[in-house]
């Protein structure tokens, strides 16, 4: 027993010594963003950055100007998608970086809506993406989206 206890020594020290520690990676650091000037005092952080990985919490379409949803659902997609691009551009990323989103909306009958606006914000590929039917949504808001983007 003894003998087994000391070759598996030699065996550890042997690896810990004699292999480059270079191959090793640490885990990586976590940014958390939070925009300048952000208004919500919700539990939360507009995004995590960690490595090249960027989670964006939800967001949903207020007006910047009264803090409320605006009159139409145009403008209001606007406002999901302008945030998002505000979001990302603080850690060196557009839209296009986006991998995964998904779509919270309180009245599917707006797709068609959300869809006209939400193509435009993207280049030739677009994220894969889940458009769910939610029932109400904070502030009366009708979208409201969270994603992943991992910087290309």
């Amino acid at each position: 027993m003894k003998r087994m206890w000391a070759v598996v020594g030699a065996l550890v020290v042997g690896l810990l010594v004699g292999s480059s520690l270079s191959g090793v990676k640490a885990a990586p650091t976590r940014k958390y963003v939070n925009l300048p000037g952000r208004a919500v005092a919700a539990p939360f952080s507009d995004a995590v950055l960690v490595g090249d990985t960027l989670y964006l919490a939800g967001r949903i379409g207020l007006d910047p100007a009264t803090r409320r949803p605006p009159t139409t659902a145009e403008e209001e997609a606007r406002f999901v998608l302008d945030q998002f691009k505000t979001v990302l551009a603080e850690v060196g990323m557009t839209m296009d970086d986006l991998v995964s989103v998904q779509v919270f909306c309180s009245d599917v009958s707006l797709y068609d809506t959300w869809n006209r606006i939400y193509v435009t914000y993207f280049g030739k590929d677009l994220p894969a993406r889940a458009f769910v039917g939610s029932g109400p949504l904070l502030l009366g808001g009708r979208f409201e989206m969270q994603g992943i983007a991992v910087r290309r």
